[in-house]
């Protein structure tokens, strides 16, 4: 909670600075978030089909690689050469796979709703009705 300023025992030119120091440190506040504001409209929330699959892309070789990179400088500590590598790399794997569907999943939830009327498939009903 802001305290309001004692201005009493201040000389006049003083009290004027603070007031006029108050409505620029305002004006700079709503400048910014009028821009904050305007920056985020023109963002699409939305990612485009290259760079969902190129994230997920990432996500998967990313982790496979940092697998085989451990698997391999294990093998040098330890000289259990090709055991380290194997091993790791099928780590890497089981960490990339982990990691693309928790990126799905977040993408997904995400993602906008899809518009009302679309059709999304057969319903609960649909399936019970055979």
């Amino acid at each position: 909670m802001v305290k309001p300023q004692d201005t009493e025992g201040q000389p006049d030119s003083a009290r004027g600075v603070t007031g006029d120091l108050a409505s620029r440190i305002a004006s700079a506040k709503r400048d910014r978030a009028i821009e904050d504001n305007r920056a985020s409209a023109g963002a699409s929330p939305e990612m485009s089909g290259m760079a969902r699959g190129m994230r997920i892309g990432t996500e998967f070789i990313a982790a496979i690689l940092v697998g085989a990179g451990f698997g391999y400088l294990i093998d040098l500590g330890l000289g259990t050469s090709p055991w380290g590598l194997l091993i790791m790399l099928l780590v890497g794997f089981a960490a990339g796979i982990l990691n693309v569907t928790r990126v799905v999943a977040q993408m997904n939830a995400a993602s906008p709703p899809p518009p009302p009327g679309s059709d999304m498939g057969p319903d609960v009903e649909d399936e019970e009705d055979k």
